[in-house]
């Protein structure tokens, strides 16, 4: 009976019944495939790690084969040391089917401690060459707050690795330390001065974004350490892209009410029920204009946003790099999760990093 009801000849009857009465299919572009039996279904589109548009590189460690996605270009840098991780290699298991670790480098309290530990000692060593180089984090907090490490900073983590700062963006001259921000949706951006080997990390969700961390960050870096502009490399990494960060109108009117380019970040995708694309006038509703359950989700580019703030900073475009992955929807050949994502995982998901570091 349902093959019946679904297939053509039925949706023909259906169709001139009522054709018969002035009804005409709608014309309202629509994403395929998200609606199936009256409920809404997730898409199975996937995409796939983008390989050639950047270096990825591994080392092995325990019983993980931890990967590194590295900035093309940077490695003309010998003392820098810089990477985004994935989420593949590692020890973890909280998180995946339980048979390949993963790299979640973030104090969840799913994952156990010890395998954390062992997770980020792999990826420091991946990264700079070394385990015992000291990784720097902040306690995140979605703020605009920057901190700047001195020489003779004080304690920068506690016994048991937990961070002791608050804030959302660290930066340094100091030769040895690494500076991490944690991510699992949020954009890890990572700015370098070239010239005076001045490092900067920042984490920008939304709300960073919209207090203009990473442009203020830039300010920052000219004000204590004199970096110009033309100095200044950035890289920004994987997060949640626009194709997934669906976001309130709320979200729109503030980023409208400080960027004058905001209106080229923000796209309406359509996602609705393909019964009611056809036939409008008989979901018709007294609601008031915004108030259907019908209609198109406004999303956010996190990417374009920062590469903006960047630019207006000062930096050269060229000198922006934008890995572009987003952390929602990237898959591995394999069909493999690449990233931890937030709103993808509902929550229940580990942490990502972006570090940039000096070498001694």
């Amino acid at each position: 009976m349902s093959n019946w009801q679904e297939s053509a000849e039925a949706i023909g009857a259906v169709d001139a019944v009522l054709a018969s009465v002035g009804l005409v299919h709608g014309r309202r572009a629509t994403r395929a495939g998200t609606w199936k039996n009256g409920e809404r279904v997730k898409s199975k589109k996937k995409k796939v790690e983008r390989a050639e548009k950047m270096a990825v590189g591994r080392a092995k460690r325990g019983s993980g084969d931890v990967r590194v996605v590295r900035m093309p270009g940077w490695e003309q840098f010998p003392w820098l040391a810089a990477g985004f991780s994935s989420r593949l290699g590692g020890v973890s298991t909280a998180y995946g089917d339980g048979e390949q670790g993963e790299l979640n480098l973030g104090w969840t309290g799913q994952d156990a401690e010890e395998n954390v530990a062992e997770n980020r000692r792999g990826f420091v060593e991946a990264v700079a060459g070394n385990a015992q180089v000291q990784l720097v984090t902040v306690r995140q907090i979605h703020s605009g707050l920057i901190r700047i490490i001195e020489r003779d900073h004080a304690v920068l983590a506690t016994e048991n690795s937990r961070a002791v700062m608050r804030g959302d963006a660290s930066m340094t001259d100091v030769p040895g330390l690494l500076l991490g921000v944690q991510t699992a949706d949020c954009v890890p951006v990572l700015v370098v001065d070239t010239k005076k080997k001045v490092i900067a990390a920042f984490h920008a969700g939304w709300r960073g974004t919209l207090k203009r961390i990473v442009e203020r960050g830039v300010g920052t870096m000219r004000l204590r350490y004199g970096s110009k502009p033309k100095d200044l490399i950035a890289a920004i990494g994987p997060a949640i892209g626009p194709c997934c960060f669906a976001v309130g109108e709320e979200v729109r009117w503030e980023f409208e009410s400080q960027f004058a380019y905001a209106p080229e970040l923000f796209s309406e995708v359509y996602d609705s029920d393909p019964v009611r694309e056809k036939y409008p006038l008989l979901f018709m509703t007294a609601r008031a204009p915004g108030h259907s359950n019908i209609g198109p989700q406004t999303h956010l580019d996190l990417f374009e946003a920062n590469r903006r703030q960047l630019i207006d900073a000062g930096l050269s475009p060229k000198n922006v790099s934008v890995l572009g992955e987003c952390s929602a929807c990237t898959y591995t050949r394999d069909g493999r999760r690449k990233y931890f994502s937030h709103r993808a995982e509902h929550g229940f998901t580990g942490r990502m990093m972006g570090v940039v570091g000096i070498r001694k």
